[in-house]
């Protein structure tokens, strides 16, 4: 199960030569992996590649006819060692994963696959989160790419340019034996268009082959001196035919123009802004003709040093758009331009900002810079249609909408009993992790000191293991907990007899990036069936102290934790709380729900409400829950001026609301209403009962309420 399927769409991925392909810029992607003849697929997701591993989960029946192995690794660490199998044997394997943290977790194995080199064409397709949009912290992947001298291929985001891209960075991976990233940012990953398709292609070899065919190469191991030979070759050798391959296939792109004493030099990813800027000030049309020259790096690393002279040998000066920092591809120029003996001045991060996202608007700002400074008479006037003052409605800042848990989250109820325990022990120190759970760290919850990783909230909290009388808690979710939690946080707490708390919450899935399957979902990728339990894993590496809760038993949490913290057992102590992701389960039951009361089947909903005449008004309910449904309206009350809280329609009858009322013993406003959908006959007779009991009943208390307000 995954946020959204793409059962429907990966019919497309059957389209033959000559016929059109429509859609979205991920499935473009995977049918470009297709006609590549990929032999292998997997990786691990994350945003903003988290569809890409849904789309080849969706398409598994075509991709197995076409005799392609497609793995949904347990970590970014696993899926680049599963690329070791290019290393001997001309396969061609690709995965991907969200970087920059995804590359880090596998930079181990993408070190030594570089090293080694590889026959077989190698693509990791990455997820560039960088800018506005991010979840992460801000980096960019060039630097690993120089780092380990792996190819960084950011290609135009277009359709057509993408495929085509990613086609030929399998051949320059097979032409230089060297592993290749392909970024790709959110705004490609999600861009809609179209290209006309070529036939899928059945591997050359398959993994099959491999296994009949054994081959082994003393040289591709790493150890010495083999490891000296390889850094060798990858200057003496890998480097050279790369630069050959792409300057022979003309993998980067000029745009020519009129204006030729000036340019622009632009990362493949960056080119739509910059395009969408030039048209803004009068300097290029809808279908990308621009006025002043622009040199497309679709290969961002390695940079061809000749290109690069040949574009800028008559200009005045040059524009280097780079997004991020530190300005790698800037310096490089300049070392470049020197060599050469060029009197071309290079602008970027003097006139552009050097730190941020590139949007729009940033982007056409430093473009007009840049013209004033060398082609003013460009830059006159150009602007005063864009620059012009907003209407007032434009102007009013749009209200803050941090990241927030779903309704009828299971990890909402968690947090709110953390939050009652921290009111009766005291403030504790809580290492968090990636997640639905970082969540957690925001208002109204604010637990959680500190996230350093998918899976490292237990490792986190490993010097404060040994404090006589005091304990830290560590939180992770499942997902973390399979990805690294086992072995770098429970694990190693059992080897330093940890005596800290750690909490696991199992909502049954890696929700954070849609929902997908893990080994102890109820579900597997593969089979209906649950693989692993967390508390049997944890058990298995020897903690002696497990516990499992509900979530929603919200007072029998805060219990279990208080007793937790209090234990005289001295050890790691595993608590696993245990509640199903609220959007996994509404997408699994709310259809059943319609086709139920469609077919006349009698059906039940669960829904909460506030009495208004009852609600104080303090919203100590809101303020502890933060569930979206829980909102306020104005009191029907003329005599009581404080809004009234209120349940709307989005409410999923979790029960959350009710709960907490009663474990944090708040006031009695809050009431649960069955609706009934298609009643049986005995429904009707009921109804008809409490009608004829309650109603007259309520009349006559409405006549005293209009009596007294009188």
């Amino acid at each position: 199960m995954a946020e959204r399927s793409f059962v429907k769409e990966v019919k497309k991925l059957r389209l033959g030569a000559g016929e059109v392909f429509h859609g979205e810029g991920i499935l473009a992607v995977t049918k470009g992996l297709l006609q590549s003849g990929v032999a292998y697929v997997g990786g691990y997701q994350g945003s903003p590649v988290s569809h890409l591993m849904d789309v080849l989960a969706d398409g598994e029946k075509i991709l197995s006819e076409l005799g392609v192995h497609f793995e949904a690794n347990g970590s970014e660490a696993s899926a680049a060692a599963m690329l070791s199998a290019s290393i001997s044997y001309p396969l061609r394997g690709a995965v991907t994963w969200k970087s920059t943290v995804g590359t880090n977790v596998a930079s181990d194995a993408l070190a030594n696959l570089a090293s080694a080199g590889v026959m077989g064409g190698t693509v990791i397709i990455i997820g560039e989160d960088y800018g506005e949009g991010a979840s992460i912290m801000q980096e960019r992947s060039h630097a690993f790419a120089m780092k380990s001298q792996m190819w960084l291929i950011n290609p135009r985001p277009n359709l057509p340019k993408m495929v085509d891209m990613l086609e030929k960075s399998f051949e320059l991976s097979e032409a230089s034996n060297t592993p290749l990233f392909f970024q790709m940012r959110i705004r490609a990953c999600h861009l809609h268009g179209q290209f006309v398709a070529k036939d899928n292609l059945r591997p050359a070899f398959t993994v099959a082959d491999a296994l009949q065919y054994p081959n082994r190469e003393d040289d591709k191991i790493i150890l010495p001196p083999f490891t000296f030979r390889q850094e060798k070759q990858k200057l003496e050798q890998r480097w050279p035919a790369a630069i050959k391959y792409i300057r022979d296939n003309g993998l980067n792109e000029v745009f020519d123009g009129p204006e030729k004493d000036i340019g622009i030099l632009v990362e493949g990813g960056l080119y739509n802004v910059v395009i969408r800027a030039l048209q803004m000030l009068g300097l290029a049309d809808s279908l990308g003709s621009t006025q002043i020259p622009i040199y497309v790096m679709n290969v961002t690393y390695p940079l061809v040093d000749e290109e690069l002279v040949a574009f800028a040998r008559n200009k005045r000066a040059v524009l280097m758009v780079e997004e991020g920092q530190p300005n790698f591809t800037e310096q490089a120029l300049n070392k470049i331009f020197n060599d050469a003996g060029l009197a071309c001045k290079i602008s970027g991060k003097d006139i552009l900002p050097a730190y941020g996202e590139y949007s729009g608007q940033v982007t056409l700002e430093g473009i007009t810079a840049f013209l004033k400074k060398y082609r003013p008479d460009l830059a006159r006037d150009k602007t005063a249609a864009v620059t012009a003052p907003l209407s007032d409605d434009l102007n009013v800042a749009i209200p803050a909408r941090p990241p927030g848990l779903c309704t009828g989250c299971p990890e909402r109820p968690f947090f709110a009993a953390m939050k009652m325990l921290e009111e009766d022990y005291g403030e504790i120190h809580i290492s968090a992790d990636i997640g639905c759970n970082s969540f957690g760290t925001l208002p109204p919850f604010r637990i959680g000191n500190t996230i350093m990783g998918y899976g490292l909230g237990a490792a986190s909290s490993s010097a404060f293991s040994s404090v006589p009388g005091a304990r830290a808690i560590a939180i992770m979710g499942d997902g973390g907990f399979w990805h690294n939690g086992l072995t770098s946080g429970i694990a190693s707490a059992v080897y330093n007899n940890s005596d800290n708390v750690f909490i696991i919450v199992d909502n049954g899935y890696t929700a954070a990036t849609g929902g997908q399957y893990i080994p102890s979902s109820a579900k597997s990728l593969k089979q209906d069936e649950r693989k692993a339990r967390i508390q049997d894993a944890v058990e298995g590496v020897g903690v002696k102290w497990v516990r499992t809760m509900r979530s929603y038993n919200i007072s029998d949490v805060k219990a279990l934790v208080h007793e937790a913290m209090t234990s005289d057992y001295i050890g790691p102590k595993v608590i696993v709380i245990e509640g199903e992701c609220m959007l996994n389960r509404q997408r699994r039951e709310k259809p059943l729900r319609q086709k139920n009361i469609k077919s006349g089947k009698r059906q039940i909903v669960k829904r909460f409400y506030v009495e208004s005449e009852t609600c104080t008004g303090d919203h100590a309910c809101v303020r502890l829950s933060g569930c979206p449904s829980l909102t306020i309206r104005p009191n029907p009350d003329i005599l009581r001026e404080d809004p009234v809280a209120y349940v709307d329609n989005s409410c999923v009858g979790c029960g959350v609301c009710g709960e907490n009322v009663h474990a944090a013993v708040l006031c009695p406003s809050f009431s649960r209403a069955e609706l009934v959908y298609n009643p049986t006959g005995w429904d009707r007779l009921k109804d008809n009962l409490r009608a004829a009991i309650i109603g007259p009943l309520q009349r006559r208390a409405d006549r005293k309420r209009a009596r007294v307000s009188l």
